[in-house]
């Protein structure tokens, strides 16, 4: 899927109060590629991805998938859009307390009405190390493991492409390079477009391209 955003830009507040959180930012994503973007806390990367992924939509400019402005899009449409093609790896898992790892990985179905294939999710455990952990609970899971069940999670529905952001943030440096490493492998073996946002200049350095952001503009 090719993506590309035109001088996407989102303003809080006016006046004395405005704050330019992104300024006007230009990104082509072909399928396949592995891109990061580094920045500081409160340079605006996190605002970026938010913005790629359809989680909130501009002031200005236009998001393209496959030549679709995915900004026209009804919220309801959006947010099918979002379950169908777009899977999110954050740094705090996101994981539900109360589900099992099978569960959690299996919630982006649920919500889309539509059936999980054990094969595949079988699979995907194996490949990330957690197959003989889905019937735990979150906190009887280590951060590295959590990590990985939120991974197969945005992996289950196919999509094309996977945001992350800050997906190492909360682990130590061992548990966050082979998540890191797994990421990158199976998004490669899938064929899946990678979009990581780090602070990590060892995790930035994984990737074929890497753009910073600094005071809302992308470099």
């Amino acid at each position: 899927m090719f993506i590309e955003a035109k001088k996407i830009s989102k303003v809080y507040g006016s006046g004395e109060n405005q704050v330019v959180a992104l300024e006007e930012a230009d990104l082509k994503l072909e399928p396949g590629d592995f891109v990061s973007i580094m920045g500081p806390s409160g340079s605006g990367k996190s605002t970026l991805l938010h913005l790629l992924s359809g989680l909130d939509r501009p002031t200005s400019g236009s998001l393209f998938y496959d030549g679709q402005d995915i900004y026209g899009f009804s919220d309801k449409a959006l947010s099918a859009f979002r379950r169908r093609r777009i899977g999110f790896v954050f740094q705090q898992f996101n994981l539900l307390p109360v589900l099992t790892a099978r569960e959690n990985i299996l919630m982006p179905l649920l919500l889309d009405k539509r059936q999980g294939e054990e094969a595949y999710l079988e699979q995907l455990a194996e490949r990330l190390g957690i197959g003989d952990r889905l019937n735990h609970l979150p906190h009887e899971l280590s951060g590295g493991q959590q990590q990985r069940v939120a991974i197969a999670r945005a992996l289950i529905a196919g999509p094309d492409v996977i945001f992350a952001d800050e997906p190492t943030g909360n682990l130590d440096s061992r548990s966050g390079g082979e998540v890191m490493k797994l990421l990158e492998d199976i998004c490669r073996e899938m064929g899946k477009t990678l979009v990581v946002i780090t602070h990590d200049s060892r995790v930035a350095q994984l990737a074929n391209r890497i753009f910073t952001m600094t005071d809302g503009k992308l470099a």
